[in-house]
């Protein structure tokens, strides 16, 4: 006979962490890529290698503060899902712009692996919620 030392009260508790555990891990990653465009590649740089890529300056702008204030956001727990799912295709144009690198993002250039695998993982933390550790359960 097996038994669990796990009821479902402490599996619940364990979920919730869980789901904020990764919350907070995509935070962190978003707000350091935001935060890599403006303190290391600059601003102005940015919006270079957007603009040789052939996307018009502006995109650069928006995918800093997507990734700048959706890594806050999610480091917070505010509104998870929403801001989850409006990084996506910030994800989706990482992979697109690394699709010719080939699939290993060891690659030269960097390969689509890790911008697709951030992008399922960003809809999975859209389907869990925030989790617990939010700042105030009502922008959850």
């Amino acid at each position: 006979m097996t038994t669990s030392s796990v009821t479902p009260a402490s599996a619940s508790v364990l979920n919730l962490h869980a789901t904020a555990l990764l919350r907070i891990s995509l935070g962190v990653m978003a707000l350091a890529h935001g935060l890599l465009k403006v303190f290391v590649f600059t601003i102005p740089g940015t919006v270079g290698y957007f603009e040789s890529l052939g996307l018009p300056g502006f995109v650069a702008y928006l995918t800093i503060a997507a990734e700048v204030g959706g890594g806050l956001a999610l480091l917070l727990g505010v509104y998870t899902r929403w801001v989850s799912l409006a990084l996506v295709p910030v994800l989706l144009g990482a992979a697109w712009v690394h699709l010719g690198n080939g699939w290993m993002f060891s690659n030269a250039g960097g390969g689509w692996e890790f911008p697709v695998f951030w992008a399922v993982a960003l809809l999975v933390q859209a389907s869990l919620g925030s989790g617990s550790l939010v700042i105030n359960r009502r922008w959850a």
